[in-house]
């Protein structure tokens, strides 16, 4: 099990990117969340098995049509022992 927080650069806020990205998710069988922030950029945590997390992550280096990312900061964290994927 590993976790990572992606911070998702863009045009990504009113393209659908936080339902996408919790479509993809849960499709993996990944647990966490995704949110819009203020400066405009989406944030997500990812938890779950490596593959099924790398899945989640490719998946936010394009976004789906009408994105425009321009890139995505990964970082590490603890596994929490998230369960399922919401929206915030």
């Amino acid at each position: 099990m590993i976790q990572r927080r992606a911070r998702i650069h863009g045009r990504v806020q009113g393209v659908f990117f936080r339902d996408s990205t919790r479509r993809i998710a849960i499709e993996a069988g990944v647990a966490g969340w995704v949110a819009n922030r203020p400066d405009g950029t989406v944030e997500a945590v990812f938890e779950g098995e490596p593959d099924a997390v790398e899945r989640a992550l490719a998946f936010c280096r394009h976004g789906p049509e009408g994105a425009a990312v321009e890139r995505v900061e990964v970082s590490e964290s603890e596994p929490e022992g998230l369960q399922g994927f919401t929206i915030r």
